[in-house]
């Protein structure tokens, strides 16, 4: 209370800890554990990638007369069918999908059209300036896409492989012996409110478990606390709302905006794309290290689509989905110092490999998916799965790619802890300059430890037209979540009122309230986005199903 008697708070005071004695279990798995050679936890890209990648070389060597026999591959996902809980812009390079797939052309792939014209603007709140693409910006060659639908087309090529892939079942536990992991345990379903009854966990066995959690994975989080690795700098995040739209004008190129609606000392900025000749993706990024209790990355999006730019669009037209996600921005400095280890990997969002000034997670996701099934190939082949055998998963990154670009732009994202103009005027000589100036770590603080400035309410009343309320939103999300399903939050004691209101500002969701100065918890609304786990209540995996059901996100 201190804090907000001076303006401000530091949300990491009120944030309880991860409950890791859940999540990392030294239980002997159930006598009636399903017997897996391989775990793959997540079927986004990163995780399919790698059970495809490690299908086709055991098949090549089986072919060759090898004595790998049947190995037994199962990728397992909270959402109840796949894609349902995958998120992005997207635009996608295509270079790891050529990888992956050889045989196929780049017609063949998911992929919506191929991007031909572009267009950033620096936003005014009446008005636009169009100026020069930013170099790591230029998206020449790559595609639009759903990423939804990217995952039910890598779902069916495992599957047609021989890969086990199980949606709607989440994971609660990695199960270890000693250091290392000897599989997981999944989370109970049919549970009431108070957690009784319902359906007991299932658990797998594995010589190998991968998470490719996403986004903020609570396993990984909790396996690398557990391991004790940490990085140069903490990780950091920011959380994306999108929205798709029926318009009756056509879009004929990709749009990036800076500026406004967001504050200067925020990072940040949109996106519109077109997907099909009409249907459009719209969106909003902003970093985590906002500095307001007020901000709504929500509310900031509806008034986007005040904007001329956008609304000559937008109006007339439909919003047929909606959805949010938190995403990685830390770069090459909040990466772990390793992502593997006795019987585990991680992959794609989980380890954190996203290049924010080119806007590009996915092909990373699937490259580093490859690398991991390499590695577990080879490991199979010595009959060795140990953290000395996988660390080639990370020697493999290290020399790829992935570290390149990732180094390359490792602190034009930093730069703008000290506000848009110095930020960006320091990210164009980096870019300029391929990463030598300012090449020194630029240190950061995790997202939580940011202090926010006690702020009043900005009033926004939604039209129900082009801009719509939270309540509306998570509508629109398909959210199936039962009603009286037990809380997967973690909420911290006695959590003050100006704290509780920057929960109910940064979820997009509806998911906290204020019921005078008490926080109202409503559990069901939310839509795993994950955003307050990086300041405040913890998320934790629920029952198989719940959240969201993407179609075309």
């Amino acid at each position: 209370m201190a804090d907000a008697a001076r303006g401000t708070v530091l949300p990491v005071r009120h944030q309880p800890p991860l409950p890791h004695e859940r999540m990392i279990l030294s239980d002997a798995p159930d006598a009636e554990a399903i017997e897996m050679d391989v775990v793959i936890v997540g079927a986004g890209p990163g995780g399919l990638a790698c059970a495809i990648e490690l299908s086709r070389l055991i098949q090549k060597d089986t072919e060759a007369g090898g004595d790998l026999g049947e190995t037994q591959i199962a990728v397992l996902d909270k959402a109840s069918a796949l894609g349902e809980h995958n998120l992005s812009g997207a635009v996608v390079n295509p270079r790891a999908f050529r990888e992956l797939f050889p045989e196929l052309q780049d017609s063949d792939f998911p992929f919506k059209d191929r991007v031909v014209k572009e267009a950033v603007y620096l936003l005014r709140e009446s008005g636009s300036i169009k100026i020069p693409t930013p170099p790591p910006m230029h998206n020449a060659g790559n595609y639009t896409a759903s990423i939804s639908e990217i995952c039910r087309w890598l779902g069916d090529k495992a599957e047609a492989l021989g890969v086990n892939v199980f949606p709607g079942f989440p994971v609660d536990s990695l199960l270890v012996e000693g250091q290392s992991v000897r599989g997981v345990r999944t989370t109970p379903s049919g549970q009431g409110r108070d957690g009784s009854g319902g359906e007991p966990p299932t658990d797998l066995t594995a010589r190998v478990t991968v998470l490719a959690e996403g986004t903020r994975g609570p396993l990984g989080q909790a396996w690398t606390q557990w391991q004790g690795i940490g990085s140069e700098n903490p990780q950091i995040f920011a959380l994306g709302v999108k929205e798709l739209w029926e318009t009756r004008k056509p879009l004929d190129r990709i749009i990036h905006t800076l500026g406004w609606p967001l504050p200067r000392d925020a990072f940040g900025g949109s996106f519109m794309y077109p997907l099909e000749p009409n249907l459009v993706a719209i969106g909003l990024v902003v970093g985590l290290d906002y500095r307001q209790t007020t901000l709504d990355v929500h509310q900031l999006l509806q008034r986007l689509k005040l904007h001329p730019l956008f609304r000559e669009y937008l109006e007339g037209g439909e919003m047929v989905e909606w959805g949010a996600k938190t995403i990685p921005e830390g770069g090459w400095y909040g990466l772990p110092s390793r992502r593997s280890g006795d019987g585990l990997m991680m992959v794609g969002d989980t380890a954190g490999f996203v290049d924010v000034p080119s806007l590009k997670g996915i092909h990373y996701a699937m490259q580093s998916g490859m690398f991991a099934a390499r590695a577990i190939f080879e490991g199979l082949k010595k009959g060795d799965l140990s953290g000395a055998t996988l660390s080639a998963y990370d020697r493999m990154v290290e020399a790829s790619y992935i570290r390149d670009d990732l180094y390359k732009s490792r602190n034009q994202r930093l730069a703008f802890k000290d506000g848009f103009f110095v930020g960006g005027f320091k990210a164009g000589l980096m870019t300029l300059s391929g990463g030598k100036l300012f090449g020194g770590k630029i240190s950061m603080h995790a997202d939580a430890e940011v202090p926010r400035q006690v702020t009043p309410e900005t009033p926004f009343v939604p039209n129900g037209k082009l801009t719509f309320s939270k309540v509306d939103a998570v509508f629109k999300s398909g959210n199936q979540t039962r009603d009286d399903i037990p809380s997967h939050l973690v909420v911290g004691k006695d959590v003050p009122r100006e704290v509780a209101e920057l929960y109910v500002h940064m979820c997009p969701a509806g998911v906290y309230e204020l019921d005078g100065d008490k926080l109202v918890v409503n559990a069901p609304n939310c839509i795993d986005c994950k955003a307050t786990d990086a300041i405040g209540p913890r998320w934790t995996p629920r029952e198989g199903g719940s959240g969201p059901s993407y179609k075309r996100m």
